[in-house]
């Protein structure tokens, strides 16, 4: 940790310097309609190539400019459990290309082809084709169809959990030499949630493919998360109001518990202040913003900073059940038998956002119960209330004649324990920017600080030449929350990875009203709609510099604790 301060302060890292890798240079796109009959990988067919104006990108109305866009599938086949699979994609070719290519790791557990735009941040006003990258998207290998019974499938769970890139990559390059007349200078993958996984599975596995890693809210311990919240549904539904229901969110026709009723929006509100009434004044401001998450966790104790009902709950207090059962839940949970399941998750304002109580009350319901399916061997329905957590825990790093790879090898990132297997993508350039909501209620932002501290172990203290993490505090799992949630964290790795300029900070605003990428209804009144702040590299902390403006980025500074 001696050598990460000092290497985040400018001192001297214990390896070699790594490597300088050369500036991409652009070029024109030669052909567009001719590639769906003219181009040639093993196993691919191209469905169409179709010129597109520069606009709007329907759905999400993300403006790009001129470019090819590209439908095809790899790799067709049919499946152990009698359907058809294939890996979907779409890669989108600007007219003006500047040499880059940029996977679109997606998030969810995919099944859809999503637009490939690259975008950025929360509520996005750039990306990675607005930018000029090549950029390609899949469905990582299953339909929508099929979620969450794909991962019934061993070929389906393994293209899902790594083998979708490793075979996409090499063809997406080729695609590009074809369209452009050479291969891409430098190539980038990025994605937040899944996203991040995939991204740091990328870098785990195919260390040689890219340059440069953008990595968003990593859930590289994604069977271990899904767990934990279904652990925790069954303590949400024993303190909930009996038989109160809401509408399945994919089913308006469905009801599930409402969940909600264990912790309510004004009792998470109650939390939220009494954390910044503790925490928001150690980065040197109240200003809404707990930047100093670190002394945060030392100085926010739920039991005494929370008032306790002496009555009836009113939403000015929490019950004995109510703080016992969140205490646990930021813990991380432990089976029966002992285990920890996950990580801790901090103390941060954001606990107030919706994002938050979707993933702990609405999600642990809908999406989670997919763990069975997916992440456990042999697969299996779960029921969220009623889930054996040591056999679930078990089947997770589990075998059998089907599954020759477990969940936890096909899912997570090789490594991960002990990453000395990075040394080699520092070594020759490459370099990983990490980003992370301190208030994401699925992914702990201190899972992602574990994994640096292991980094940093196994680099020898080097970490910070060729990783940086950027907490974003109050942001809950991937945008929202009170937050300046609005970031490009690609143009700052672009510099780095090809100018050698180590970002010292990344740029970031609010999303008030009247923001190009949409307003983010969970800021605070008493925000400037246009607040910008500085995200600081991991372990530094925004703090204010004295004088100046609460809403300007310029009246803080990044210092180390």
């Amino acid at each position: 940790m001696v050598a990460l301060l000092a290497s985040c302060a400018g001192g001297p890292a214990r390896d070699a310097t790594p490597a300088r890798l050369s500036p991409a240079v652009g070029a024109a796109l030669k052909a567009c309609e001719p590639l769906q009959g003219g181009f040639r990988f093993g196993d691919t067919t191209l469905d169409s190539a179709t010129p597109v104006a520069a606009g709007p990108v329907v759905p999400n109305g993300h403006a790009v400019p001129a470019h090819c866009l590209v439908k095809g599938r790899m790799l067709p086949r049919r499946g152990v459990d009698g359907q058809d699979y294939a890996i979907g994609f779409e890669m989108r070719l600007p007219q003006a290309w500047n040499g880059r290519f940029y996977y679109q790791a997606n998030g969810g557990i995919d099944g859809v082809v999503q637009p490939a735009v690259g975008a950025l941040g929360g509520g996005p006003i750039t990306g990675a084709l607005a930018q000029g990258f090549a950029v390609i998207s899949s469905d990582a290998g299953h339909t929508g169809r099929q979620n969450p019974r794909f991962g019934a499938d061993p070929q389906a769970r393994a293209d899902y959990g790594y083998q979708a890139v490793g075979k996409l990559t090499p063809m997406a390059k080729a695609l590009i030499a074809a369209a452009y007349g050479k291969q891409p200078d430098r190539s980038y993958i990025g994605g937040c949630s899944n996203g991040g996984r995939h991204t740091m599975v990328a870098a785990a596995r195919y260390g040689e493919q890219y340059d440069g890693y953008l990595v968003g809210a990593p859930g590289y311990r994604l069977p271990y998360a899904a767990l934990a919240q279904l652990w925790a549904a069954p303590q949400w539904l024993a303190l909930a109001t009996p038989d109160a229901t809401i509408a399945h969110p994919f089913n308006p026709q469905a009801k599930i518990a409402d969940l909600g009723t264990a912790l309510t929006a004004a009792e998470r509100q109650l939390v939220s202040r009494s954390i910044a009434a503790r925490c928001d004044a150690l980065d040197g401001a109240r200003d809404g913003i707990v930047a100093d998450t670190a002394a945060c966790q030392g100085a926010f104790n739920l039991e005494r900073d929370v008032p306790s009902c002496s009555g009836a709950r009113d939403g000015q207090c929490l019950t004995a059940g109510q703080k016992r059962l969140l205490g646990a839940v930021f813990a991380g949970g432990t089976t029966p038998s002992g285990q920890r399941i996950y990580s801790a998750f901090p103390w941060d304002p954001g606990i107030s956002a919706a994002n938050w109580a979707q993933w702990k009350f609405v999600n642990s319901q809908v999406l989670d119960p997919a763990a069975g399916f997916i992440f456990m061997t042999p697969p299996r329905p779960l029921d969220p209330f009623k889930v054996d957590i040591d056999d679930g825990f078990k089947s997770i790093t589990a075998t059998d004649a089907n599954f020759r790879e477990s969940a936890d090898a096909v899912i997570t990132p090789p490594g991960k324990d002990n990453p000395v297997n990075l040394a080699p993508l520092r070594a020759r350039g490459a370099k990983m920017l990490l980003y992370h909501g301190v208030s994401d209620a699925i992914f702990s932002a201190d899972d992602t600080v574990a994994f640096m501290r292991r980094l940093d172990t196994a680099l020898g203290g080097s970490a910070p030449d060729f990783a940086r993490y950027f907490p974003v505090p109050g942001m809950a799992h991937c945008s929202g929350g009170p937050a300046t949630d609005q970031f490009d964290a690609l143009t700052p790795l672009v510099r780095w990875v090809e100018q050698g300029e180590a970002p010292a900070g990344i740029a970031a605003q609010a999303r008030g009203v009247g923001n190009p990428g949409g307003a983010n209804s969970e800021l605070p009144a008493d925000w400037a709609a246009t607040r910008t702040r500085t995200l600081c590299p991991w372990p530094s902390v925004s703090r204010h510099a004295g004088s100046g403006s609460l809403d300007a980025a310029a009246s803080f500074r990044c210092t180390t604790p």
